[in-house]
């Protein structure tokens, strides 16, 4: 089974937070079973639409001995068992379905949702602090990050858990330096240059600046991720009645 929030992901994400996006892939050995297919060193939507239609276009081609599949910002893991295939025998099917991908113009398009939020207060008790370092309101804070779209560059972290991306500069801000053990589902967070949503209560060291009464993972669905990478979302702000009334629903 074909799984891109296994423990494998952490460990594939920190290889490849790093400028550019190469004319040709880099194909790595990741451990004994593993390929690393690179697209670049920058996180940026060109690599990342490269590794989703790598990604997709392995999922149709059902390769024979492929396990796992662990797609990133700039890069896509293909772990392999090596009692039916090698590694040499992965690269060249991926690196000729690859080439395939050169000559595609209908590019899948991911689709575009709004995700209402709550900011502030008990939801989002980091705003005034990210107001504050910035020397911004609260409202300035919440017009900038509502006020653009987020590409969903991986599902990861946690089942479910969408990286967005790009803030605004004027809202980036670093990880709390110490994280909560725990962090209601829904929050929405900035770290760094990145947005995200929390799919359940988990650990986390995000900056939260909100809620949404979504549900962002659901196993009696399928598939059980309400978002995918190459999705569009958007933040729109709702009051807190208004949350609270779609939450009861």
């Amino acid at each position: 089974m074909l799984n891109p929030w296994a423990g494998s992901f952490n460990a594939v994400l920190a290889s490849t937070m790093k400028t550019g996006v190469y004319v040709s892939p880099r194909y790595l050995p990741f451990g004994d079973a593993a390929l690393l297919v690179e697209f670049g060193d920058t996180i940026s939507p060109e690599a990342n639409c490269r590794v989703i239609d790598l990604n997709d276009t392995i999922l149709r081609a059902n390769i024979n001995g492929v396990e796992e599949l662990v797609p990133t910002y700039r890069s896509l893991l293909v772990r392999y068992d090596p009692l039916k295939t090698s590694y040499e025998q992965v690269v060249f099917r991926v690196r000729d379905l690859e080439k395939t991908l050169e000559a595609s113009v209908n590019r899948k398009k991911g689709r575009k949702i709004v995700v209402p939020v709550v900011y502030g207060g008990e939801y989002g008790p980091d705003l005034g602090h990210i107001a504050r370092v910035h020397g911004l309101t609260e409202e300035q804070v919440i017009r900038l990050h509502s006020g653009r779209e987020y590409r969903v560059y991986m599902i990861g972290f946690v089942a479910g858990f969408p990286y967005l991306g790009m803030v605004a500069d004027e809202i980036a801000t670093p990880r709390l330096e110490t994280p909560r053990l725990k962090v209601p589902a829904g929050s929405v967070g900035i770290a760094e240059k990145q947005t995200g949503i929390y799919p359940r209560e988990a650990p986390g060291g995000w900056q939260i600046v909100g809620r949404t009464h979504l549900r962002l993972f659901d196993l009696r669905l399928e598939p059980p991720a309400f978002l995918t990478s190459g999705d569009t979302v958007k933040f729109r702000p709702m009051s807190e009645d208004e949350y609270k009334a779609e939450s009861e629903r």
